[in-house]
């Protein structure tokens, strides 16, 4: 039996899309992964986002990012937290990804914030993914 976690196919679709040199990706679009998009892009990894309103559900379009010589912007992706176990980090225990080059992306009692906002808040929260 697998578990319905759009957050885990929201991010595999991104992976999916950059290992491919896609310039962009759809998915269907909820507030949790429209968040997440604003901090990918808030913190430069993809160009922009877009919600298309449709028939019957709405979709998220993320323009993604390229460097010189069409090198990928995003190393890499990876669910933390999952439906079967939850993974929370206190305030001081907020984990730093690749020695803090990469992006943790929580989500907190101020809603979703990287790993260094809710360090300078000093907030804890729910491990949601790490992005490099």
């Amino acid at each position: 039996m697998t578990v319905n976690d759009p957050i885990a196919d929201m991010l595999t679709r991104i992976r999916n899309a950059n290992n491919g040199f896609k310039d962009s990706v759809e998915m269907p679009s909820s507030t949790l992964k429209a968040e997440i998009a604003r901090l990918l892009k808030e913190e430069g990894y993809i160009n922009d986002y877009a919600i298309v309103r449709g028939e019957s559900f709405d979709n998220i379009v993320l323009d993604l990012k390229y460097g010189r010589d069409k090198q990928r912007v995003i190393s890499g992706l990876k669910r933390v937290s999952k439906p079967g176990r939850r993974v929370y980090a206190r305030k001081d225990r907020i984990p730093r990804v690749l020695g803090g080059l990469g992006t943790a992306v929580l989500s907190t009692s101020k809603g979703l914030m990287t790993g260094r906002q809710a360090e300078k808040q000093g907030i804890g929260g729910e491990v949601v993914c790490f992005i490099w």
